[in-house]
């Protein structure tokens, strides 16, 4: 399943590989842009839920909508 997220409190490509790093610890893809405040995450549906994700890209500092 593929999502696309508005992320706010990006600033750099660091922001960008702090996201995706995070996501790929549990099985999830992203392609994150920070300039766009865009992040668009490739997932197992069966294995994450959405709000699954938000929580990581929150708990990484991020403001998620």
């Amino acid at each position: 399943m593929k999502i696309q997220l508005n992320v706010k409190g990006m600033h750099c490509k660091s922001c960008e590989v702090l996201i995706q790093d995070a996501l790929e610890e549990v099985g999830a893809k992203a392609t994150v842009d920070s300039k766009a405040g865009k992040a668009v995450v490739d997932y197992d549906g069966k294995k994450l839920s959405i709000e699954k994700i938000k929580q990581i890209i929150k708990r990484e500092g991020y403001t998620v909508e």
